[in-house]
């Protein structure tokens, strides 16, 4: 399996950090925010690497190069205009040869046990599956209903109307998706991934919830990136193969 990292953000909400540095390059207990997505992803044995680029997205190809140092291949999907999260897995669907993709948020610190995710994603036959949390402040981030049998019912109030029970949780930003989910959507549109997720759920097809419970952080504003590095100091969440994290 492929994985791919978004990263073509604008960083609005991180300025003035990002006036003259990408989100993805700025540095989280000394090592730039993408690396520490690199390196989950190797430690899982992915070696094949999709990212997404606009915003200053020369500055984050030179710095990571071909991924070689990280034991990985690296391959740039550039978008002359942002096209959402949807819209830019579809405009780098042909580096996927068809298969699933594993898709990360350049924004995301998370410890996660991807083999377990992709085993989970596999033994359900999904054709989604989508990473979430508990969260006291849910309805902040956008309710995820999940229903019997982990199945996704609702996004924002969108999908089934009606489902039996749900419990509420949060979309961590990560996920694995059948390419076949986007083959309405043309290539170039401007979309979030949850559109196509919530037609899916419409028609009936598998997109399950996966909860996770290590650590997570969205380093999206300037509060949320003063405290990862406060929980990097703490041990909260640590870089194995430090040696490897030299992009800077």
């Amino acid at each position: 399996m492929k994985a791919m990292i978004l990263a073509a953000g604008l960083g609005t909400r991180l300025r003035p950090l990002t006036d003259s540095v990408p989100k993805p390059l700025l540095p989280v207990g000394g090592t730039p925010l993408i690396v520490w997505n690199l390196l989950l992803l190797r430690r899982h044995g992915f070696r094949d690497v999709v990212i997404n680029l606009h915003y200053r997205g020369s500055m984050i190809e030179e710095a990571l190069g071909d991924g070689a140092r990280f034991g990985l291949r690296i391959m740039y999907s550039k978008e002359t205009t942002i096209l959402g999260t949807g819209g830019g897995i579809k405009q780098a669907e042909s580096y996927f040869d068809g298969g699933p993709v594993l898709v990360l948020n350049g924004d995301t610190l998370v410890e996660l046990d991807l083999d377990d995710l992709l085993a989970f994603h596999r033994a359900h036959r999904a054709a989604a599956t989508l990473v979430l949390r508990e969260d006291d402040d849910v309805s902040r981030w956008g309710v995820v209903e999940v229903g019997a049998e982990r199945r996704i019912v609702r996004i924002t109030g969108q999908g089934l109307d009606e489902s039996g029970p749900t419990v509420p949780r949060m979309f961590a930003g990560i996920h694995i998706l059948d390419l076949c989910l986007l083959r309405d959507v043309p290539r170039g549109a401007v979309l979030s991934i949850i559109d196509p997720y919530v037609a899916a759920i419409k028609r009936g097809e598998r997109v399950l919830g996966y909860d996770m419970h290590g650590y997570w952080s969205d380093v999206g504003t300037i509060e949320r990136y003063t405290q990862a590095e406060q929980d990097v100091r703490a041990g909260l969440i640590r870089l194995e193969d430090r040696q490897l994290a030299s992009a800077r």
